[in-house]
């Protein structure tokens, strides 16, 4: 099986919740595949999203782009619903003045049906999310 970006809205990955939304920063630019684009927070913490993969997956490497975020932490979910969310990945981000923060995880045991990433804390009032992506492979369609 050859590996992609499984969360490109291309390969099928939709964000299903964001607890935030800007029309001109909405959270589906976190997926486009757009270097450009970006969801933004509106200020207060934490903040969340849920990218549905509408299969199950193996993930082997996170990147994450973003801008003002402090802590993350990324929860995943093998059931057919975004439910029973388990802890997976927690990470303090290092405040890069001027430029994006980009964030590369080796995921380890990463079979998911659904990621849900918290943003616990920032280093301003809002934070930004440029992209999302996770290298791994499509498993099984859900049954």
């Amino acid at each position: 099986m050859r590996k992609v970006d499984l969360c490109l809205s291309s390969e099928g990955a939709e964000v299903i919740l964001a607890t935030s939304s800007d029309e001109k920063h909405p959270p589906e630019n976190m997926i486009d595949g757009n270097p450009e684009t970006f969801w933004t927070t509106t200020g207060m913490f934490p903040q969340e999203f849920i990218i549905c993969f509408h299969k199950h997956v193996k993930i082997e490497k996170l990147v994450i782009r973003s801008y003002f975020v402090r802590t993350l932490r990324i929860e995943k979910s093998a059931s057919n619903e975004p439910v029973d969310f388990e802890q997976w990945i927690e990470r303090d981000l290092v405040h890069t003045e001027g430029q994006l923060q980009n964030e590369e995880i080796m995921a380890h045991d990463g079979h998911a049906t659904y990621l849900r990433f918290i943003i616990t804390s920032a280093f301003d009032h809002f934070a930004a999310v440029y992209s999302i992506s996770a290298e791994g492979t499509a498993v099984s369609n859900p049954s």
